[in-house]
This record gives C-alpha cells, structure tokens and sequence, in this order.
C-alpha cells in the first residue's frame, strides 16, 4: 500500500527478528516483483509496528538487466574520449543533486554510458547507504507510465517516480514521438528538480538532436551539463582490454590485446 509492503508476525519477538534478519530480502523480492521502490513495515500480533523504511538500494526495474557491481569508477577506463563524463559523473556521486544536475551523457552504443551511470549509483549508495536510487531504461518508465494510465494507478506511478533521490534513466531518446509520456516526465523532472534530486539521462545523441522531442525538455536536458562520449582512442581500447582482461583473472597476450583492439 503506497509503496509499503507490510509483513506480519505470530510475535514481537519474531517481528523483531525478521527485522533484524529479513528485511533486506524481503526488500529485493519485492522489487524483484514490482520493479518499484518498496519501503518494508513489521507488525505483529501484539501490537507494534516498525516503521516503513525503504531498503536503500539501487532500485531498478524488472524490465532491466540486474545491476552490475563491478561498473564502479575502479573499473571504468579513463580516456580523452569520456574524460569530461567521467569528472562529472565523479563529482555527482559525491553531491548529488548539487553538481551537475541534470547530468546528460550521449554517445554511441558500447562506449560506456551504462557503465558510468551504474558507477554514480554505486558510489552514492556507498556514500549514503540509505539513499533512494532508481535506475532503469525509458522503455521500462514508459511501460510503467501506460500501465498506470490503464490501470487508473497513475498516483502510485508519480509518488514512486518523485519520491527518489537520484533517478537514473537510461536511452531517454525513447520518449521521442511519444507526447504523453513526454508530457509526464516533464512533470516529473520538475518535482525531483525543486527538490533538489539529482537526475542521470543517456542518450545516443544530444538533446537537440533527438527527433520530435519538445522544446521545453530539451531546454531542461540543457540546464546542467552535457557530456559527449567519443569512440575511445586506440591506446584506449588497448587499456580497456588490458583491465577487462585481469577483472576476469585472465592473462592475455600483449599482441592478442592489440589484435583485439584494432577490431572493436
């Protein structure tokens, strides 16, 4: 009920128990399930009631992949290329929603966008543990957003989307020809601007440059920084290798990194 998935216990000492125990499983199921940010409740039989409190995790939807825990800073590769989106994806992560905000990233597909969002989210959680943190894809905004519209749910659609600290979205170009959903994320960037919140959008072009997207978006996408990721150097691919090579405890030939390089 409005976000708050209530769980019963026989006792107080078994209330106090899951609590203690559960309440983070309990947490990612729900989300597992609903793909929403879900505050968790005890109560018992005998009365008493602990509070709601949202696990403070990264949030993402169930139309998206799981979030990777080794897209952190340590293991992006800093190049000319991403050198700006990567600073400023640093310096959001440590003031969110005082840096930067709203943060655009654009480039192409595979030069790591996703990597570096999942990082912001990674580190301002371990910054601020207990931090709202939504990640996902428009698609998947858009799909809740009919949803909602079909089941008559829009309110619970809006208080789960503003109520965040840091909302993720990525491949924005999505809301391209789509004025209603257009139209709801507008009033959605503009509650979790006011307050304050911080705002992550990819895309594979700029804002200008994204087709039949509106004006006042564009304007908005445009209020904080824009940061273009390049196709990284030569020197840069080699690196890339190099470092994906030792996550993965692999030891690959200099002239198989280079051979690898040249291809991708």
């Amino acid at each position: 009920d409005n976000g708050v998935l209530e769980i019963r216990a026989d006792s107080a000492s078994q209330r106090e128990y899951l609590e203690k125990q559960g309440r983070q499983a309990f947490a990612e199921a729900a989300q597992t399930v609903t793909g929403w940010l879900v505050g968790i409740r005890f109560v018992s039989s005998e009365g008493g009631a602990v509070a709601p409190r949202p696990s403070g995790r990264l949030v993402e939807s169930e139309l998206y992949t799981v979030p990777k825990n080794n897209y952190t800073f340590d293991t992006f590769v800093v190049g000319r290329s991403n050198r700006l989106a990567h600073a400023a994806c640093v310096a959001v992560s440590e003031s969110p929603g005082q840096a930067y905000n709203p943060l655009f990233i654009h480039g192409s597909v595979g030069l790591g966008k996703t990597h570096l969002m999942q990082a912001v989210c990674q580190e301002v959680l371990r910054r601020q543990p207990t931090a709202q943190v939504l990640f996902l894809t428009c698609e998947t905004f858009i799909h809740h957003f009919i949803e909602g519209v079909e089941k008559g749910n829009l309110h619970n659609f809006r208080y789960r989307y503003r109520h965040v600290d840091v909302l993720v979205i990525d491949d924005i170009h999505f809301l391209a020809d789509r004025e209603s959903s257009q139209e709801e994320f507008f009033h959605t960037f503009n509650t979790l601007y006011q307050s304050r919140k911080q705002i992550i959008l990819s895309s594979d072009s700029a804002p200008s440059q994204i087709p039949s997207l509106e004006e006042r978006l564009i304007s908005r996408f445009n209020w904080g920084l824009v940061a273009r990721i390049d196709r990284p150097s030569y020197e840069t691919r080699v690196a890339i290798v190099h470092k994906k090579a030792r996550l993965r405890g692999l030891s690959v030939p200099d002239d198989v990194v280079c051979f690898i390089a040249t291809k991708v």
